[in-house]
């Protein structure tokens, strides 16, 4: 248990590195960053009265986890077996609420007590938009078509919960995909997380297998899972094969790959990041500069 603790705050703690990098440039070309920090890009923090700002990315993900933390306690408490996707979405209306100035009458999360993890810096409105209506969305019935990529950091949470003694595997691919679809109804951002959550479960529960291996192994899954229904599950598998061919060739740039993958719908960012990955091997530093700029 000691050593997945340190799994999980190291996830977390990443997630929050990159937000933290990432937003100071986000929306910026990479001849705008060049220009605005040197030829090299962003490589640190862009630090503002001394502090790196997260994001909403990761409040979204603190509140996914403190979520699945309740649905767990109650199954074992209270033997309330509610689906776990339905505390994920009270925890992000409670987190939607504090974005617009109103204190919600109860809160069901403890991250709510927490100010830092309510700051109003939500960079994305259509997940917002969503949280703020009647009802969100699920796979079978999507409320928008949004393929942002700000859904994913849900996935991260629904990774790191996976435990092959309380869930089936394929469980663990499902809810990464429910989790998503709750705010972004498009196939291509919800399969993306199912593959994201398998991935950090598998890195989790086996952290000797290759990194490669476990994102091929992630996609043939997903494809298998839900490809009868969605062939967009099929174009992500062959999305992320050629983005393992990308990292295993020398003749572009690490920039000019990124570029070459665009990394601006969920699909695309989770190429990026497998990408970043895979180019700096045990390199956290190096593979972040990679992925923020």
């Amino acid at each position: 248990m000691r050593e997945k603790q340190k799994a999980f705050r190291g996830a977390m703690l990443g997630l929050a590195v990159g937000d933290a990098m990432g937003s100071a440039v986000d929306r910026k070309s990479i001849e705008e960053i060049c220009n605005d920090y040197g030829p090299n890009g962003l490589l640190g923090y862009d630090l503002a009265n001394g502090y790196a700002e997260v994001s909403s990315y990761t409040q979204l993900a603190a509140f996914t986890a403190n979520a699945l933390l309740l649905g767990l306690t109650r199954r074992q408490v209270q033997n309330r077996n509610i689906p776990l996707v339905r505390y994920v979405g009270v925890a992000l209306r409670e987190w939607s609420r504090s974005q617009h100035y109103s204190a919600p009458e109860r809160t069901f999360c403890w991250l709510s007590t927490l100010p830092e993890l309510k700051r109003r810096r939500c960079m994305d409105t259509r997940m917002l938009d969503r949280l703020d209506r009647d009802e969100t969305g699920t796979p079978e019935e999507p409320k928008n078509d949004s393929g942002h990529p700000g859904g994913l950091v849900n996935a991260v949470a629904v990774g790191l919960f996976f435990d092959p003694e309380r869930m089936n595997p394929q469980e663990i691919g499902r809810l990464g995909a429910d989790a998503v679809a709750l705010t972004h109804g498009d196939p291509g951002a919800f399969l993306a997380g199912a593959v994201l959550s398998y991935v950090i479960a598998g890195i989790v529960q086996d952290p000797e297998t290759a990194l490669k291996d476990h994102f091929t192994q992630a996609a043939e899954v997903v494809a298998a899972q839900f490809g009868s229904t969605y062939p967009q599950a099929m174009e992500l598998k062959h999305l992320l094969s050629r983005t393992r061919i990308l990292a295993n060739g020398g003749n572009l740039s690490r920039q000019a790959a990124m570029e070459h993958l665009k990394c601006t719908t969920a699909p695309e960012v989770l190429a990026g990041a497998m990408y970043a990955c895979l180019k700096n091997p045990g390199d956290f530093d190096a593979a972040m500069v990679t992925a923020v700029n």
